[in-house]
């Protein structure tokens, strides 16, 4: 029977009820689509990589002796006197050395192909017979002025065989005529360009060595031919098999993906953590309306437990429709999170079981646990007060609410100040875990802070309106623990996305403090791709009118004690200059042999001045470097200087990472660099302007990204609100009738409703905002070390999120408003 009831009530109330389904929708989508995107991503990774080294039985390459390429530390390369070794070993097949590197092509407008910075790689190479690549058309390059490209670099530069373009690399720009056009499948965005053996290795490496050299087995196991192949090997290189190096390739991969499926996933959450906030709300709501028919089914003899499961039923039923339309519109989402991609994301969707059972699995629960509560209370109604005309679900007492969010708040204070003090573990996880505490603290208070906070907002409204304006105050002031749960909300969307924005703007006016205080030289060139800059460059940089020096750096890793450690390299003068380097003990002279440390690296690793330190090098040598100064921390230089010579020494092919330039500040200087860097598309000259502007550019983007990604859980916080106001116009079906009755216009009507929406969306928007501003200075002075030492505040953005939070009250209240205004009077005053 109770079955009957449960599907009788989900029809009666069915508006109500796909209003709670949004929420439950919109939750769902954000977990179900980025588990979706991730899956594709990782399926066409699998494809990519499963054309890959197929045939390779055995890879040969150096030993990693400082693991992590991100940090700009070289691979060493292999001899070519390998691979005439590798000849004799008996099982060994086919053996070919591999070129790779940085290599780019310009197209017919003169720009490079493909995305020079923070994209896909553009991957350089030589072409090799039965390599992982077929040509779709023409030849095979058989010169130094050939090149093959793959055909979608081809079409997006509109280059054709036989075209004659520029190729550049981290060497001289190089024209070369097209020859052939390689059928690469989808590289996801990455562009190939391939050379002949000798250019390849001319251009990205050095005559006479391979980044690796690969081979394939006459039938011997992938271990036993690594085992004899490891035999005739010189030191400082390995010998891996073709399954590991695969695994190797693919567990990079998956690394990556899965810190971008975590990502995405806690703004699904915190979507989901908001959405619970309103569907809780809104089957109190809707328990509350149905109390009399509760009662009334407890009359007849329904016992607590049937009551329960009606109204869970009922909560089962809203998360099977929203989880299932949840999961089509993540899907969707996937899709649209694939065209920002770009040719990245061109490989389709794939489906698999994983988003469906956490998409079932998120909405059903969540559902049925906010539900849970308001059906437990509504089931102890006793039986008796069915025959009442004012039957109400109990109003519990504040007063535990009040001590538990008081406790929480307090707590997750305790553990900022802890993170703050530096009292055990990361500062920033303590920061984080007591902001969410708060949070937690905070929304519990709600209901308390409501009330003089309503009054203070509702204030204005009441003076300029009159009976409306203090009709909405009431309104809003009437159910404070509904207000809050409301308000919630929006407050916890506008919180996160405040304090993201007060860390954007900390950033910005760090990165202008830091380059203003470390940045000395006139103007410094960079490469905008991974190729470095050639070092004939710093020498037309030199000739350039109106330019007095140009000096170029280097950056590297070693092992320096044992430990992992990025240095920078070059003349130390000119470094110490360029970053207006404070230098505490010694001196910058630090000869052949020497090396400089900042304050903090000395005092942890407790080296005093004269201290010789083994350095182990890339090239797997060891090297005794004697400490010869400390300098003051410097964010521009890192942790560590090494000497030109001994950099050089340990290196095969130097790679310039920047070039120091000392010239007549002037718009016609940076001119005349420009020009004379016109042949080299991938250089960019900066001034500490333009060094600025880059900075901020990359800070907007990621406050955009992180803004847009956290909008969700406003929308849904918009949608609460709908909710709340369509409910509360239900509920109070007579007294609006009365209110009309008695006199009030259908535009007064509307304009209650619209006002006590603006003071709930406001309410939460400012107590989300305060959260954030607090929040974002707590994590500006838990990084301070990191280098965001200096806080501001965008007051102005956060004056636009307030009119925002308005506009949201408005809009939300236009279809309750709506809806109350065509109301029936007659009709209303006689609702039950």
């Amino acid at each position: 029977m109770m079955g009957k009831v449960t599907l009788r009530n989900l029809a009666a109330h069915k508006i109500r009820l796909v209003l709670t389904a949004v929420a439950v929708i919109l939750g769902v989508a954000f977990v179900a689509g980025t588990l979706i995107f991730t899956d594709s991503m990782n399926k066409q990774f699998d494809d990519l990589f499963s054309r890959v080294g197929t045939n390779v039985a055995v890879d040969v390459r150096a030993k990693k002796v400082v693991e992590g390429d991100d940090d700009g530390m070289a691979v060493q390369p292999v001899p070519a006197t390998v691979l005439k070794a590798l000849q004799g070993v008996e099982g060994v097949k086919d053996p070919k050395g591999n070129v790779s590197g940085y290599a780019a092509v310009v197209g017919k407008d003169g720009k490079i192909v493909g995305t020079a910075q923070n994209g896909p790689p553009q991957i350089g190479t030589n072409w090799t017979t039965g390599g992982s690549y077929d040509l779709k058309s023409g030849r095979a390059p058989q010169g130094p002025g050939e090149v093959v490209i793959d055909a979608k670099t081809a079409e997006k530069g509109k280059l054709a065989v036989g075209d004659t373009t520029r190729v550049v690399t981290a060497g001289p720009p190089a024209r070369m005529r097209i020859v052939g056009l390689a059928d690469t499948g989808n590289l996801m965005g990455a562009t190939l360009t391939a050379f002949d053996t000798p250019t390849a290795q001319r251009l990205m490496l050095k005559p006479g060595y391979f980044t690796d050299i690969e081979m394939g087995s006459t039938g011997v196991s992938q271990a036993e031919l690594r085992d004899r192949v490891a035999r005739v090997l010189p030191s400082g290189t390995e010998a891996v098999t073709g399954e590991k190096l695969r695994e190797e390739t693919k567990s990079d991969i998956a690394t990556m993906m899965n810190f971008f499926r975590i990502f995405l996933l806690v703004f699904a959450l915190i979507s989901i953590f908001v959405g619970s906030f309103i569907i809780f709300n809104t089957f109190s709501m809707l328990v509350a309306q149905r109390t009399r028919e509760l009662a009334l089914l407890r009359a007849i003899g329904a016992a607590r437990g049937q009551v329960t499961r009606a109204v869970i039923g009922e909560a089962v039923a809203v998360g099977v429709v929203g989880s299932t339309l949840g999961l089509a519109a993540g899907a969707g989402l996937a899709s649209l999170l694939q065209t920002q991609m770009g040719d990245a994301g061109q490989g389709g969707l794939t489906f698999t079981k994983t988003p469906v059972i956490w998409a079932y699995t998120v909405g059903i629960v969540v559902t049925v646990v906010s539900a849970y509560f308001p059906a437990r209370r509504a089931a102890k109604i006793p039986p008796v007060a069915a025959m009442r005309d004012d039957v109400a679900l109990p109003q519990r007492s504040l007063r535990i609410r009040v001590a538990l969010g008081s406790l929480l708040t307090l707590a997750g204070a305790g553990l900022i100040g802890a993170g703050l003090a530096g009292n055990g573990g990361s500062p920033v996880a303590l920061v984080g875990v007591g902001a969410f505490t708060v949070f937690i603290g905070v929304a519990m208070l709600a209901p308390v802070i409501s009330v003089p906070a309503v009054k203070v907002l509702g204030a204005p409204f009441a003076r300029l309106m009159g009976s409306p304006g203090r009709l909405a105050r009431q309104n809003a002031l009437r159910n404070p623990r509904r207000t809050a749960a409301t308000a919630a909300a929006l407050m916890i969307g506008l919180a996160l996305i405040t304090t993201v924005n007060v860390l954007g703007a900390t950033m910005r006016a760090s990165v202008d403090a830091q380059v203003d205080a470390q940045f000395g030289a006139d103007y410094l060139v960079q490469a905008e791709g991974a190729g470095g800059i050639g070092g004939e460059v710093a020498g037309k940089i030199g000739s350039t009118p109106g330019v007095t020096s140009a000096t170029p750096t280097y950056a590297g890793g070693a092992k320096i004690d044992g430990k992992k450690a990025s240095y920078m390299s070059g003349d130390v003068a000119v470094i110490a200059e360029a970053a207006k380097l404070k230098v505490t003990s010694g001196g910058t002279r630090i000869g052949d042999a020497g090396f400089m440390v900042n304050e903090d690296t000395a005092k942890d690793r407790g080296w005093k001045l004269g201290a010789v330190v083994p350095v182990q090098f890339t090239d797997g040598r060891t090297e005794r470097l004697t400490l010869t100064g400390v300098f003051a921390k410097s964010n521009l230089i890192g942790d560590t200087i090494i000497s030109q010579p001994a950099y050089l020494r340990h290196t095969v092919k130097p790679s310039v990472d920047a070039i120091v330039v000392d010239a007549a500040p002037s718009a016609a200087t940076k001119t005349a660099l420009e020009s004379t860097l016109k042949d080299y598309p991938n250089l960019k000259v900066s001034d500490q302007a333009s060094l600025k502007a880059d900075a901020r550019k990359q800070v907007d983007g990621f406050v955009t990204f992180l803004t847009i990604l956290l909008a969700m859980s406003v929308i849904i916080a918009a949608v609460g609100v709908v909710n709340t106001l369509a409910l509360s116009v239900i509920e109070r079906t007579r007294e609006i009738g009365l209110l009309r009755a008695i006199g009030i216009s259908r535009r007064q009507l509307r304009r209650m409703i619209r006002v006590e929406s603006i003071v709930i969306a406001v309410f939460g928007a400012v107590l989300g905002m305060g959260i954030g501003v607090a929040f974002g200075a707590a994590l500006q002075n838990a990084l301070a070390d990191q280098g965001l030492g200096v806080l501001a505040i965008p007051y102005g953005t956060l004056v636009v999120y307030l009119v925002v939070a308005a506009v949201i009250g408005v809009l939300a209240a236009l279809w309750p408003a709506w809806r109350a205004g065509r109301m029936d009077v007659l009709k209303a005053i006689s609702t039950e």
